[in-house]
């Protein structure tokens, strides 16, 4: 007899939560793990912002129930921000919803969306709560490859129209985790005209809209005409501002689709704790310098290791945007077993591709939240690898 449900039961198990019980295991051995995995960025959230958290957590009025679809004070700075930013006007009553977290977000809007046997289309390689929200959905997870070869963009017109016309959803993720591909207002716009045309949803997570580099500048699927009609765009304060463990986020776009997910979650949970909404409305509001801040750090981080990656044979393109790497492993390698031996043999945690995918064999993503002295063991004990000859695949 098992008390655990078949939906569960079936649930891939979480890659992330394999390797973290290793790196604990070999760190109880004495080995000195450097983590490139998770995708946690280990800068410090800006002092306004926790400043912000202390004052408003003094008040007791602040420590009641948010309203279930967040503090109109949120609602607002994200509307403001997406005025600011990309020239998108919003009703924040009606076309924003707070979140505890974009992840929670993304889990519960397909449970919002879809009925048991739809179908979704899902990027490979794609995050992975993407396909298990829509498996604890009852639904049907269509993959659609993302080549190199197409800069990980999708193709939508090798979608068969089959699989388009049985489907409700489509998720797409710019700038990619775990790829880091960054797509311009063509890519957006194609998304929007195929949503039309198959009356399916498309959802944009942007979890990693602000982490840009040089002049590139992200844009979001609002953008496109007639979005509002066919999308929804998450958004998350985690990546931006440091801010992974506040669980602070938020959707935007279509008002249908926004109640739809509102109303589900006013019977799930009670929104996030006020204090924490209205330091996100101290962060949103800002003059995104720190941003700015911290996207030199990651940038400079990359460019300290991708060019050695290239030289040892981890092929890498340089990325525009994101926390991440996305390498090629060696010849010979399954990506869990190039990542299986970067761990055990050198102390380095990778995350193999196939944790996003079937589309991801080959790869392993690498994440650039350590410091340059930490980034500068990883290259010596690599090059110390390479040298000695790689052991054998």
């Amino acid at each position: 007899m098992s008390f655990v449900s078949e939906k569960v039961m079936s649930l891939p198990p979480y890659l992330f939560s394999e390797f973290q019980a290793k790196k604990k295991k070999l760190q109880e051995e004495g080995m000195d793990v450097i983590d490139l995995g998770i995708g946690a960025p280990d800068l410090a959230a800006p002092p306004f912002v926790y400043k912000k958290l202390i004052e408003e957590a003094k008040y007791p009025a602040n420590h009641r129930y948010s309203t279930y679809s967040g503090c109109d004070e949120f609602k607002e700075a994200v509307a403001s921000f997406y005025k600011k930013q990309y020239n998108v006007r919003l009703n924040p009553e009606t076309e924003v919803l707070a979140l505890i977290g974009s992840k929670e977000g993304i889990a519960n809007l397909v449970q919002a969306v879809i009925n048991p046997g739809d179908s979704v289309l899902i990027p490979d390689p794609g995050y992975p709560v993407y396909r298990n929200a829509v498996h604890l959905a009852g639904g049907e997870g269509i993959h659609f490859p993302l080549k190199k070869e197409n800069g990980f963009l999708p193709q939508f017109e090798k979608i068969s129209s089959k699989d388009a016309e049985k489907s409700k959803l489509l998720f797409l993720n710019y700038p990619s985790n775990p790829t880091t591909a960054t797509a311009n207002t063509s890519v957006f716009l194609e998304a929007i005209t195929f949503a039309q045309k198959y009356k399916l949803l498309v959802v944009n997570d942007a979890a990693y809209d602000l982490i840009t580099f040089g002049n590139y500048r992200s844009p979001s699927i609002l953008q496109a005409p007639n979005a509002k009609n066919f999308a929804v765009e998450f958004g998350s304060l985690s990546k931006s501002f440091n801010m992974t463990g506040w669980r602070i986020g938020y959707v935007v776009g279509n008002k249908e689709v926004i109640q739809a997910l509102a109303t589900l979650k006013s019977n799930i949970d009670t929104c996030q704790f006020i204090p924490i909404q209205k330091a996100a409305v101290e962060a949103l509001r800002s003059d995104f310098s720190t941003v700015a801040a911290n996207n030199n750090v990651y940038e400079k981080r990359m460019e300290k290791l991708q060019p050695v990656l290239n030289e040892l044979g981890l092929h890498t393109e340089k990325p525009k945007g994101t926390i991440f790497l996305w390498a090629q492993v060696p010849e010979g390698y399954t990506s869990m077993k190039f990542a299986d031996q970067m761990l055990e043999e050198l102390g380095i945690i990778l995350t193999p591709g196939t944790a996003f995918g079937p589309s991801g064999e080959g790869f392993v993503r690498i994440a650039l939240t350590v410091d340059e002295s930490r980034l500068e063991e990883v290259i010596l004990r690599l090059k110390e690898w390479k040298e000695k000859g790689a052991s054998k695949a």
